[in-house]
Order: structure tokens, then C-alpha cells, then sequence
């Protein structure tokens, strides 16, 4: 039960982490040339694009990774506790 808890603890922990360098960096470098950016923009898309998708239009300003993360941390708490009991 311990090695579920730690699974996904750390599977929200990476996914949270990536889409934080996801937003930074597009902040610093908006088209993806580079491999390494463009394997970071594949794993956090399918976490970004269904959020993006039911968020209105805010004219530039992206808030779908603040909202996934939230949503992470919401979806981690409630599998703990269903694992926890």
C-alpha cells in the first residue's frame, strides 16, 4: 500500500513540476524548435489541452496549467484517500 501512496505522490509531484518548466518556458521561448521543449510540450499536453478546452478565452493570458495543477492536486488527495480508506 506504501509503494501505491509514493507512486502517485511522485507521478503528481513530475507531472506538476513539468507543467511549471512548461510555463516558464514559454514565457521565454513561445514556438518549440528545440527537442528537449518539444518533448516537454508532449508530455503536458494531454494533461493541458482538455483543461484549455473548457477555460474561456482570457486574450493571451493561458491559465489551464494553475488550473491543472490544482486539478492534480485535487485528483491526487482523493486517490489517497480511497487508498488509504
Amino acid at each position: 500500500m506504501g509503494l501505491l501512496i509514493e507512486l502517485i505522490q511522485d507521478a503528481v509531484t513530475v507531472l506538476t513540476v513539468l507543467i511549471v518548466v512548461r510555463a516558464f518556458w514559454s514565457w521565454v521561448s513561445p514556438y518549440p524548435a528545440n527537442p528537449a521543449q518539444r518533448l516537454l510540450w508532449n508530455l503536458t499536453e494531454p494533461v493541458l489541452a482538455p483543461v484549455r478546452s473548457f477555460l474561456p478565452n482570457m486574450g493571451g493570458l493561458d491559465l489551464s496549467p494553475l488550473v491543472a495543477i490544482l486539478l492534480l492536486q485535487g485528483l491526487e488527495f482523493l486517490l489517497l484517500r480511497l487508498v488509504v480508506g
